[in-house]
Parts: C-alpha cells; sequence; structure tokens
C-alpha cells in the first residue's frame, strides 16, 4: 500500500461476517485457501464480550483486523477484548463523530478506525477523524453504504488522503447498479484498484434524466 500512486484507491477482501458458531473453521479454511491474502474480518456486532472470546484464535491466522465484534455502544468492553488480542480490532458503527474516535483511541478500545463519510454525517466530520488517527498514527480505511457514483467519487476522495494506509470497501459501479445517476462508471481495475477521478470538484457529471426517473419524491420551493 506505500507505493499505491496517488490517483488510485485499493479495494479491501473481507470476510463478512463470522458469527458464533461459525468463526474460526471458516476463516482458517480461507487463510489455508490464500495464505497471502490481506485478509479481515467483519463480526458485524455479532458477539458479546464472553462469546467473543471464540475470536482469540484468530490471532493465529494474520488477520489485518477483526471489525466491530461488539454493539456499538460497547467502547469499554472493545477495550477489554482489545487488550487480550494481538488483532487489531476496528470500530465502525461505534464511531459517528471525531469525538468518538478520540474517546475509543484514549480509551485502547480499538487500534484500527473505518470511516464512511455518509455514517459520520459528511465530509468534514470524515476528513476530523482522518486527521485525528493521523496524528496518532493509527490507520483508518474507507467504508462504502451502496452510494450512486456521487457518494462514490466522495469516497474516493476521502481514500485518497493519507491516513487510509488499509484497503477500502469501495466497490465498482457494476457490483449494484445497472443505471447510476453519473456520467462515469467506476471499475476495478488490475490489483482492484480504482481510479481516483482528477477533474474540478468530485470529478463527476450528474445525469438529469437519471436523477429525474430515480427520484421517489420532489420538494418545489
Amino acid at each position: 500500500m506505500k507505493d499505491r500512486p496517488g490517483n488510485v484507491v485499493e479495494v479491501l477482501e473481507r470476510l463478512k461476517a463470522p458469527k458464533p458458531g461459525r468463526d474460526l473453521a471458516e476463516t482458517r479454511a480461507v487463510r489455508t485457501a490464500f495464505p497471502d491474502l490481506r485478509l479481515q474480518v467483519d463480526a458485524n456486532s455479532a458477539y458479546s464480550l464472553k462469546s467473543a472470546e471464540a475470536l482469540l484464535p484468530l490471532d493465529e491466522l494474520d488477520l489485518l483486523l477483526i471489525e466491530q465484534p461488539l454493539d456499538e455502544d460497547d467502547l469499554w468492553d472493545h477495550r477489554l477484548l482489545q487488550a487480550r488480542l494481538r488483532t487489531p480490532l476496528c470500530l465502525d458503527e461505534s464511531i459517528l463523530t471525531a469525538r468518538h474516535a478520540r474517546q475509543a483511541l484514549e480509551m485502547g478500545s480499538c487500534r484500527v478506525i473505518n470511516i464512511k463519510a455518509g455514517r459520520v454525517g459528511g465530509l468534514s466530520e470524515a476528513v476530523a477523524i482522518h486527521n485525528l488517527c493521523l496524528a496518532q498514527n493509527v490507520p483508518v480505511w474507507c467504508g462504502g453504504m451502496l452510494e450512486t457514483g456521487v457518494g462514490r467519487a466522495a469516497n474516493l476522495a476521502l481514500a485518497a488522503l493519507p491516513g487510509f494506509s488499509l484497503p477500502g470497501d469501495i466497490s465498482a459501479t457494476d457490483r449494484y447498479y445497472l443505471e447510476d445517476i453519473t456520467e462515469e462508471r467506476f471499475s476495478l481495475e488490475p490489483g482492484s484498484l480504482i481510479h481516483v477521478p482528477d477533474r474540478p470538484g468530485l470529478g463527476v457529471t450528474v445525469k438529469p434524466a437519471s436523477v429525474a426517473r430515480f427520484s421517489l419524491n420532489r420538494l418545489s420551493m
């Protein structure tokens, strides 16, 4: 990732989602089949602190991170779990603001943070979280939320910032949309890379006809 060109963003490989009874064996099977894959797992808050003991053997599998194993409001329990794991925990739904990120890092609740612009309220707060983590050498990565071409371009611009040192969750357009609302469509390049638009603004052109066709409500002033 350190050698990544400045105009592309790397896309991750993620096993989603381990849950009690389906964690170690399945993750180990993927690791055995792909020993060199940069692999991470997303638990989607499926565990309690007690049941999360089943995750401890994942330390053997050389994972990038374990994402959001406990409930989103369990910063303290994430701290207790992280203290028992060599593998970094990553918080996702727990981080809604830069304040949450600061508290999580001060408590030692995680060693990685996922930043979704849509989840934290926009690009300004996303950049603030990025800057906080960058100052503390805490890696971040960009998550996606099924954005259209406009949101996808914004995510790519965000993920091109220097603190985003882990692959992001920004999919190609065709994975979700037969027709998007922008002229530009994003595709995966060799090496799971997506090019960042280099035109002014977000670098995409909105198609008014598509916006009108897919609009559910309209407000006239």
